[in-house]
C-alpha cells in the first residue's frame, strides 16, 4: 500500500487510510506501507510501516497539496520501487496522487492496482487554493482521469466522488465505501474527565460549541470566527472550543478573533490525539462543521453523528450527502447563517437533544465500524477473486 501522507496524523485521509487497513488485516491480510516520514507510530499486527527516508527540515506537511510534496511524492515512489524489486507482492493499493505511482508500478510488475479516491485531485488543488492556473488544473484532470481508466478497481469515499469516478470510465469497476469507520474501541470519557476539561479550559458553566479538524480555508473557520460577536451578545456565557490545526493559522484566527472583540470566548487548543475526541465532543452543547467549500464528505461528521450531540453544518454538498434536516441543523454557508443557527439550538435544548439522538441512531444503522468492514469485505473479496481468476 502507497499512502503519501504522514501516517499517523490528526486528519482526514490518515485516518481513512488507517481504517482500510484494519479492514484487510480482519480478513487475515499483511500489508507493507509505504509512507512520508512524518507521522505518529501505529501498531496493528499484521502492518509493517516503511518511511521514506527524512528530508533534513521537513517536519510536517500541510493538508492537501504543497510544494513539499514533490520530493516527498518522489520518494515514496522510488521506495516503493525499491520494495517491489525485491519482494513478491499480491497486489498494489493506492491512495491520492500516489494513484499515479501505482499505474506506472502495476505495469512493471504485472500486479493488480487498487486506488483509494478520497478527492478529485484537480478540485483539490483549486479548493486548497495551490493554484487556479487552468492549464495546470486541466493536467491534474487528465492525470486523474488516467489514474481511473488503467486501475484495476477504484473505491470512492462519497457519491460525489463516485459519481466523478464513475464519469471518467465505464469499464474500471467502482465501489463506493464512505470514510465512515468510527473507532468504538475508545473508551467513553469518565464524568470527573470531563469536569477537570472544563476546568483546565476554563469553561465555566455556560454551553460549550466545538469544532474538531483541520483549520484550513475551506473548512469555513473565517466565517465561523465571524458569526461569534452575534451569539456572543446573545449568550455572553458560551464558549466555542476549537480543536487542531497548526500554530501558524491559530496564530492568524487568534489575531481575526481578537479584532471581533471575541477571542476571550474562544479556545483554540491545537492538535491532539484521535483518543482524545470523544473528551471534546463530550464537552459540546453543539459540534460544528461551517465547512465552505469543497464536495468530499468532512470524516468528522461520521465521529459527530455517533456522539449524540446536535450538529450544526453548513448546508453545502459536501455535508448533505450525509446530513439531512431530521438529523443536523443546517444552514447557509455565512456568518450570518452559523450565527444564526447557533442561537436556534441554543435556545432551544429540546430541539437540540432530539436531532442529537436521530443523528445517533442514524450513525449506527448506516455508519457503524460493522458497516464498514461488511462494505470493505465485499469489495476486498471480489477484488481477491479477480487476483485468482488472473493468476489462473
Amino acid at each position: 500500500m502507497i499512502a503519501p501522507q504522514p501516517f499517523l496524523e490528526e486528519r482526514g485521509a490518515p485516518f481513512a487510510i488507517y481504517h482500510h487497513i484494519k479492514a484487510l488485516l480482519y480478513m487475515g491480510h499483511t500489508v507493507d506501507l509505504v509512507t512520508y516520514h512524518i507521522g505518529k507510530p501505529v501498531d496493528l499486527p499484521g502492518l509493517r510501516i516503511l518511511r521514506i527516508p527524512a528530508i533534513p527540515g521537513l517536519h510536517q506537511v500541510k493538508v492537501g497539496p504543497s510544494m513539499a510534496k514533490f520530493p516527498l511524492d518522489l520518494l515514496v515512489f522510488l521506495f516503493a520501487l525499491w520494495r517491489l524489486c525485491i519482494s513478491r507482492y499480491d497486489c498494489l493499493h493506492t491512495h491520492e496522487e500516489a494513484g499515479a505511482m501505482g499505474i506506472l508500478l502495476s505495469a512493471l510488475f504485472g500486479r493488480k492496482h487498487l486506488y483509494y479516491m478520497h478527492s478529485d485531485l484537480s478540485q483539490q488543488i483549486v479548493s486548497s487554493e495551490f493554484t487556479h492556473n487552468p492549464w495546470l488544473i486541466r493536467i491534474v484532470e487528465i492525470v486523474q482521469k488516467w489514474i481511473v481508466q488503467k486501475a484495476h478497481a477504484v473505491i470512492a469515499i462519497c457519491p460525489d466522488i463516485e459519481g466523478t469516478a464513475r464519469s471518467m470510465t465505464s469499464k474500471t469497476p467502482i465501489y463506493m465505501i464512505e470514510n465512515s469507520a468510527v473507532d468504538e474501541s475508545l473508551p467513553a470519557p469518565s464524568q470527573a474527565e470531563i469536569a477537570l476539561t472544563r476546568q483546565e479550559l476554563g469553561l465555566g458553566t455556560g454551553p460549550v460549541l466545538v469544532y474538531t479538524g483541520t483549520l484550513e480555508t475551506y473548512q469555513g473557520i473565517e466565517r465561523l470566527i465571524r458569526s461569534i460577536p452575534a451569539v456572543h451578545k446573545m449568550f455572553p456565557d458560551a464558549t466555542y472550543v476549537l480543536v487542531g490545526g497548526q500554530n501558524a493559522q491559530i496564530e492568524r484566527l487568534y489575531a481575526q478573533a481578537k479584532e471581533l472583540g471575541v477571542h476571550h470566548v474562544i479556545r483554540f487548543v491545537g492538535q491532539h490525539p484521535l483518543a482524545e475526541m470523544p473528551k471534546y465532543m463530550a464537552l459540546a452543547d453543539i459540534l460544528l462543521s461551517p465547512r465552505s467549500k469543497g464536495t468530499n464528505t468532512p470524516l468528522k461528521l461520521y465521529t459527530y453523528l455517533h456522539s449524540g450531540k446536535p450538529i450544526l453544518a453548513t448546508e453545502i454538498y459536501s455535508q448533505t450527502q450525509v446530513l439531512s434536516p431530521d438529523i443536523a441543523l443546517l444552514v447557509p454557508p455565512t456568518a450570518e447563517g452559523l450565527s444564526q443557527g447557533a442561537i436556534e439550538l441554543l435556545s432551544d435544548p429540546q430541539q437540540a437533544k432530539v436531532l442529537g439522538e436521530k443523528g445517533r441512531l442514524f450513525a449506527e444503522e448506516h455508519y457503524s465500524w460493522r458497516v464498514f468492514l461488511k462494505k470493505s469485505m465485499a469489495v476486498q473479496e471480489e477484488f481477491a477473486a479477480n487476483l485468482q481468476l488472473t493468476a489462473a
